[in-house]
Parts: C-alpha cells; structure tokens; sequence
C-alpha cells in the first residue's frame, strides 16, 4: 500500500484541539460536494460556523471533468459498467483561480437554504509551502 500524503493537518496547523471543530474533506474542497456532511454537522452537531478552505497546488485546478471521465474510461475499456457511470459524475473543478472558487463556495452557501441561517461562513486559501491561510471573505 503506498504511504498516506496528508496535504493539511487542519488541528495542528491552525490550533485547534482535537473535537473543536467537525472537519469536512474532499477532492478540491467544494462546498457543493460537501452539503450532505455540512447538514448533518449542524443538524446533528450544533455546528453554527463554517469555515471553507482550498489549498495552493490542488490537482482540482489542472483537471477536468472530461479529462477525469476519460482517464477512467482509459484505465480498463473492457468496463462498459464504470464508462456509463463515470460519465455521470460531476467532479466540480474549478479552474485555476483559487480565490474566486473560494468565494463561490461561500455565496453557494450562504445562499442555500439547507444551511441554518445566522451560520459565520469564512472562506480560506492554505498556502502549502508557507504553511499559513490567508482569508478570502
């Protein structure tokens, strides 16, 4: 098995303690993509502040859905099953501007009703090499 990258530590790297923060991740950090888990944490946790984070150097900005789609297709043609499905995925890249997509992350959720009204959302870029975030809105 090859060895785990952790990219971004976020409880060590931005002082929080373990259990005071609920942490959401997934590919390119979209909040679209994160909806079901956001519900969940603020119905079920009491979660009343979002912070939404993209990172310098994440492999989101370069790819695309097609380009995705075909690198699976690619991977095994003899999968006609995993062809169809693929092409019904979304992967919600974003393009290489990391500060606009971290300002549509949080219009996008501060404009869905699904999330509590009242809720502080942030928006964040994590510098990889630096190792500091930078606030967005």
């Amino acid at each position: 098995m090859p060895p785990l990258t952790v990219i971004f530590s976020p409880f060590s790297q931005l002082g929080i303690d373990l259990g005071e923060a609920h942490i959401i991740r997934n590919a390119g950090g979209v909040a679209r993509d994160a909806l079901r888990s956001l519900i969940i944490s603020q119905r079920l946790l009491g979660t009343r502040e979002i912070a939404v984070y993209h990172h310098t150097g994440c492999g989101l900005v370069t790819m695309t859905t097609p380009g995705l789609q075909k690198l699976v297709k690619d991977a095994d043609p003899t999968n006609a099953e995993a062809g169809k499905q693929i092409d019904n995925i979304d992967f919600l890249e974003y393009g290489p501007d990391l500060e606009k997509s971290v300002r549509d992350d949080v219009q996008f959720l501060q404009n869905s009703p699904l999330i509590l009204k009242g809720t502080k959302i942030t928006g964040w870029i994590w510098d990889v090499e630096t190792e500091k975030a930078s606030q967005v809105v």
